[in-house]
């Protein structure tokens, strides 16, 4: 995988995650830890989200395919920087959801900081979102630049 796209990965925390329900399409922002998975051939991308909320039921419901946006919202049009993407979500458990918890908290440990906010992450769902396509918009190396990674399998 290009470097440059595991460091835009980085260097964001929040995505715009896109679904599908009955009632149509929806997006919704979600903070998010990449994480590299030693059983991934890219990179895991982990968010909490309540299956009260209409993406939590959309992607409970469906078949969890989802596309998504990552990138900052400060900037000029020559220097656009930002990720594309679409992949399968899932909700972890057990083993699995401890292990990505230790990740999420490392990207954000303010979580751990505050009583109230940990109750509140923790009373929700931890998904895993595993990236099938990838793109990099990168206007400082050339306008509409793009860099692009899909699995081999």
């Amino acid at each position: 995988m290009d470097p440059q796209i595991l460091a835009a990965l980085d260097a964001h925390s929040t995505l715009t995650l896109a679904y599908a329900d009955a009632d149509g399409p929806q997006a919704c922002a979600v903070f998010y830890a990449p994480y590299s998975a030693p059983d991934a051939e890219g990179p895991v991308l982990y968010f909490v989200t309540s299956p009260a909320t209409r993406h939590g039921r959309a992607l409970l419901a469906g078949d969890g395919r989802v596309a998504f946006t990552a990138q900052r919202d400060d900037q000029e049009w020559a220097g656009i920087t930002g990720l594309q993407g679409r992949g399968h979500c899932r909700v972890l458990r057990d083993a699995e959801r401890a292990a990505a918890w230790a990740a999420y908290r490392a990207r954000f440990p303010y979580v751990d900081e505050s009583e109230r906010l940990r109750r509140a992450v923790q009373g929700t769902e931890l998904w895993e979102l595993r990236p099938d396509w990838l793109r990099l918009v990168d206007n400082g190396r050339g306008f509409g630049h793009k860099t692009e990674w899909r699995p081999a399998g």
